[in-house]
Parts: C-alpha cells; structure tokens; sequence
C-alpha cells in the first residue's frame, strides 16, 4: 500500500483556502437537485406515477455509477394534478425551496403554459411532454425541450389515418384545450387533400352527458368521430355515442382511451372496435429495456419513455457543462445527440464518455432525441392501436 504524507505547511494551506471559500467547498459537494413535476392525481393521474419512476429509475443508477461531477443527485417529485393552479404552487415549492436546476415530465399542455414562464425567469431548465403548438412558440429563450412532437405534426398524422380509414365525412369533438384550434385548423387541411370533409364542435367537459352535442354531430353522418379529450369526459362520450347508435369509426388519442378508460366504461361493446392513436416509444432498443427494467412495466407508455429520455439528457447536459445549473443544462442538452458520437443508450454510459472528453449520441427510449432551435422533437413514429374485446391490438407503427 502506498502511504501519501502532506506536509504540515501543505496542510495548514489547504485548510485556510477551504475556510477562505466555504461556498466553493460546499457547492462540490451539495447534491444535484432535479425535478419531476407529473400529474399523479387528475386527469393525466394514470401515467404521472410511473413517469416519475422511470426518471427516479435513472437518477438511482447514475448514483450507484458515482453521480455527476463528483455529486449524488436528488430528484424531487411533485404532482401537478393535472390542473394549471396547483402546477404553478408546485413549480414555485421546487424553484424557490429546493432550488432545482431542472424540471422534468409536465404532461397536460395547460399546465406546462403555466409553468413554462417561471421557468425561464428562473433559468431554471424545463422538459415537457405536452404537445400544444403554442408552448415552443412562448418566449422560453431556449430554457425548454419537447420530447412529445406537438400538435400539427400529431393531427397531420391523425388526419392521415382518418383517410386511411377511407372516410368521407369526419367530425371532431374536443373540449376548450390550447390545442383545440390548431386540430381543427390542420385537420381542415389534411382532410380535404383526401376527398373528406371535416366538422366539430367544442364541448364543455364538466358535464355529465354529452347527448345532445351528439345528437349534433351525427346530423352530419359522419364516417369517423374523432373524440380528442381527455379519459373523464371520454368515458362519457363514447357511452352516449353509443346509446345514440353510431356506427361510424371511432379515433382518440391514446393519453385518454387507455385502459383506465376501458374498465371505467365498463361495457366492453361501448368500446369495441375504437381506434387509439399514441407517438409510438423505440420499441426493443436498450433505452426502451432499460424503462421496462426500471419501472417494471412491460409495456410502458410514450410519456414514461420520454420522461426517461429527459433524465438522462439532463444529466448528460450538465457532464458536458459541468455545472449543475438551468443554463449550463441549456447549453449543453443538444451535445447528447450529437451525430458521429458515441452511441449510447443511458446516462451512466454517457457520462462516462464526456468525462473521458469524448461526445455522444442518445438513443432514447421514445426514439432520436434531436431537437430544432425551438426546443421541438424533429421526429418519432406513431403507433395505431384498435380495441378488440377489451384488448389494445396493434394495427400498425408507422
């Protein structure tokens, strides 16, 4: 064994820079805070508690590896209840008091519009799921990241498979959202290029029967209903679609016709034959194993993928900026994805690869995580699933 002596003057020095700078002292070995701020209640209640998993998922096995820059991380976990009100308590609990340098995993686009503003103010670093079009048109001054493709390139494709479904006539039914105008917008786009018309209507989705507005949309005749919601005021839709008598194609989004949805309506033939539409996760990738190992889950959803995704680009920005800051984690996010990298598939792996002064390429479990000057995801696939006596069964990834 080697022994290494210090000399006493040697000491005495080391001993007076380090009561000469405390702060320094102590910023090298304060933990690294995170956050996740997801719905655990509310609407987004079924997918907030297995996102937060998966990022704690992440933040476990980078401790185990040593942390970042020689510090644990601690990730601090908030539910926004799916309600812009309590997200902005909950945003303002993490910034002011446990002083995050990130905040990870707003689901509900009205809740990360809400949040988003604090955020850059604060430099602290947001990562978001929502898909409103609007979120990476606010002024974030480049302190915000979507892993979710926003709502024009989702509705482009809902369009797509509406005319796929060989519709003639379509009608859409969507309560007051901040991507409300912008479906009905790219919808009336897409929809004539094919040959098919397109109405909607807004509803109110406090109430409790929607019969008279289906009442309205059938007067159409419409081939395909799309009932773009969330999970509460679907179950109540497609029952009223269905003691109404519709014999059309019914389309959702995957975020409310899940199997909440399913055992909440409680009549497998109110639901029998509804199409599911959902960005698809990079399904058998190592990222996309490391979830499933990670949350136990064996089939996790697009959102649990991303948040994962978001977790390890965080702490992959700020190996590459070596500091643990909202702004170094700003300058750095895009140098996990960069081309001609070394292509990894977690933040341990990663990191240890910037600190050796090399580059890296993320392979994420929701797929390429390249992103455009706004902040948004340049890409990913869609996965169309059909519920077939109770079950999801794929219809196609594309």
């Amino acid at each position: 064994m080697t022994t290494i002596r210090i000399g006493r003057r040697a000491a005495l020095a080391a001993g007076v820079a380090a009561l000469a700078s405390p702060a320094v002292v102590r910023a090298q070995a304060d933990p690294i805070k995170l956050a996740t701020l997801t719905p655990l209640t509310g609407a987004g209640g079924p997918y907030g508690p297995v996102m937060a998993k998966a990022a704690a998922s992440v933040v476990e096995e980078v401790n185990k590896a040593g942390g970042v820059l020689g510090r644990r991380i601690v990730l601090v976990s908030e539910d926004d209840q799916t309600n812009p009100e309590a997200a902005v308590r909950a945003a303002r609990k993490l910034i002011d008091v446990d002083k995050v340098a990130a905040i990870m995993g707003t689901w509900a686009s009205s809740v990360t519009t809400a949040v988003a503003p604090l955020c850059w103010e604060s430099k602290t670093f947001l990562c978001t799921v929502s898909g409103a079009d609007s979120i990476t048109l606010l002024p974030h001054q480049g302190f915000l990241i979507r892993t979710q493709p926003n709502s024009k390139l989702q509705v482009t494709r809902v369009g797509e498979f509406i005319l796929s479904l060989g519709a003639k006539k379509a009608f859409t039914m969507i309560p007051q959202t901040p991507f409300t105008q912008s479906t009905f917008d790219v919808l009336n786009q897409v929809l004539p290029k094919g040959g098919c018309t397109h109405q909607s209507l807004i509803y109110d989705d406090k109430k409790t029967t929607y019969r008279t507005e289906v009442d309205q949309a059938l007067r159409t005749s419409p081939d395909v209903l799309l009932a773009n919601g969330y999970t509460p005021d679907t179950v109540v839709l497609l029952k009223d679609l269905y003691r109404a008598g519709f014999k059309g194609k019914i389309l959702g989004f995957a975020y409310s016709i899940n199997q909440k949805l399913v055992d909440q309506v409680g009549q497998p033939e109110v639901v029998e034959g509804v199409y599911t539409f959902a960005p698809s996760p990079a399904e058998g990738s190592g990222a996309f194993e490391k979830v499933k190992a990670g949350t136990g889950s064996a089939n996790p959803d697009p959102y649990t993928c991303q948040v994962y995704d978001h977790t390890n680009l965080v702490l992959m920005a700020i190996a590459n900026g070596k500091a643990a800051t909202g702004e170094a984690i700003k300058d750095n996010i895009r140098k996990a994805t960069v081309s001609g990298g070394k292509v990894v598939d977690n933040a341990v792996d990663g990191i240890k690869e910037i600190m050796a002064g090399g580059k890296v390429d993320y392979a994420g479990a929701s797929g390429p995580c390249d992103f455009d000057e706004k902040g948004d995801i340049l890409d990913c696939k869609f996965r169309y699933e059909q519920i077939k006596a109770g079950k999801f069964t794929l219809v196609k990834i594309a």
